[in-house]
């Protein structure tokens, strides 16, 4: 399960940020195409954040949809899987755009 190292990653990430204090939400994005399992990332948030200063911390996780520009018709397309045809014309030709984000957006700390 490499989402309790991703989820590990994103609790020192936040700390390294928060100068010390508590941090009481943080909102991480999640692209539907990179492979990272949202119910798995809040289920190792709690194992991973208890005795640490985000220990009771929401977490909320916004997914971002896959999009991708065909590169035949020029057409966006969503795009639930890296390797997916335009939708339009059926091209392979397709370039991602969106979705393979994997970020810590906002961190909200206690002053």
């Amino acid at each position: 399960m490499h989402e309790m190292s991703i989820t590990q990653g994103i609790i020192d990430l936040c700390l390294q940020h928060a100068g010390g204090r508590r941090i009481k939400s943080l909102e991480v994005e999640i692209g539907e195409l990179s492979s990272v399992v949202p119910d798995a990332v809040e289920f190792c948030f709690e194992a991973c954040s208890r005795e640490t200063l985000l220990e009771g911390a929401v977490l909320v996780i916004t997914r971002i949809p896959g999009k991708g520009l065909c590169q035949e018709c020029g057409a966006e397309t969503h795009l639930a899987e890296l390797f997916a045809a335009c939708g339009a014309c059926g091209s392979c030709q397709v370039k991602i755009t969106a979705g393979e984000e994997l970020r810590v957006k906002e961190i909200e700390v206690v002053d």
